[in-house]
């Protein structure tokens, strides 16, 4: 038996129990490719005596799952579940779980570094002094513009909570969240009121492309998109039309519907880029690495497949 994180990294002493499990007889197997594993690999790596799945960003579908003949418990290292087959795992008798809570500092900073880099010119302005270029960028301030946070949950509400210690109005978008404290208004609205766009909801088929070409036009122009969230929210065609004609005046992003990205709006410089990193800081990965490594451990005493 064994079990695989298959995360492009993960610092086993995070592992807290991971001393009693191979005491057991269980091997614990990490990723050797070091990055997002694709549909084979991680086939390839389930086979069929893994037990338990410490799972990051890859595809776990009906089919990955159903060769996978051992597996019973799969804990995702983050928040978003999109990537893998719930009613697969279901039928299947896989228990899914995740680590809601530990990313949220994180994805909310990231966030906030990204608004303030493209308010004030930093990543544009430095790659300019590094091609010999002394220019001072004349930016803008948060406290001036209004903000619009595409759903208030854990990690909107964060943002919400810095961005308004700038001053920034913030108005939000979620039919399925009251609040008292902000506007809350439908996404077609928003997209229309806003200076600054920022996405916090997950992937499903019903949110592809949900910031749409019409909904980008609607914009203001010499506005800002912010995507920390998830490839596949924003039109990324659209959005690069929009760009450059400088109707939308810049945009950060982390994720990107094909990764890793080197398509064209890693070619203009009104877009920041980073590489789908909004937990990466090493706090969060720490919290979120021993918390699903505890879910897993203690799932599979539930299940009395170990002791």
């Amino acid at each position: 038996m064994q079990i695989l994180i298959s995360t492009s990294t993960f610092n086993l002493d995070n592992f807290s129990e991971l001393a009693e499990i191979q005491k057991a007889g269980i091997e614990v197997k990490l990723n050797p490719f070091k990055t997002r594993l694709t549909e084979d690999q991680v086939t390839e790596l389930l086979g069929t005596n893994t037990i338990g799945l410490i799972a990051g960003l890859e595809t776990l579908n009906e089919k990955v799952l159903a060769a996978a003949t051992a597996l019973k418990v799969i804990a995702r290292v983050g928040t978003g579940l999109d990537s893998v087959d719930l009613e697969a795992a279901a039928k299947l008798d896989i228990t899914v779980l995740n680590t809601p809570d530990a990313p949220t500092s994180a994805v909310a900073e990231l966030t906030l570094g990204h608004i303030l880099s493209l308010l004030r010119n930093i990543a544009s302005t430095d790659r300019q002094i590094r091609n010999n270029t002394w220019r001072g960028q004349m930016g803008s301030l948060l406290e001036t513009k209004s903000v619009g946070i595409v759903g208030f949950g854990r990690i909107g509400q964060r943002v919400a909570d810095l961005v308004s210690a700038f001053g920034a109005k913030v108005i939000v978008s979620d039919p399925y969240l009251q609040t008292q404290d902000y506007e809350n208004c439908a996404l077609d609205k928003l997209c229309q009121k806003v200076d600054i766009l920022t996405l916090h909801i997950p992937y499903t088929e019903s949110t592809h492309n949900l910031i749409s070409a019409k909904r980008i036009e609607s914009m203001k122009r010499g506005s800002f998109i912010i995507n920390i969230s998830r490839g596949g929210l924003v039109d990324e065609d659209a959005l690069l039309q929009a760009l450059q004609s400088g109707h939308i005046a810049g945009a950060a992003l982390d994720c990107f519907e094909q990764e890793p990205y080197f398509g064209p709006l890693s070619k203009l410089e009104n877009v920041q880029m980073t590489a789908h990193m909004g937990t990466y800081a090493r706090e969060t990965r720490d919290r979120m690495e021993q918390e699903a490594s505890l879910l897993l451990v203690k799932v599979l005493r539930q299940k009395e497949i170990i002791k």
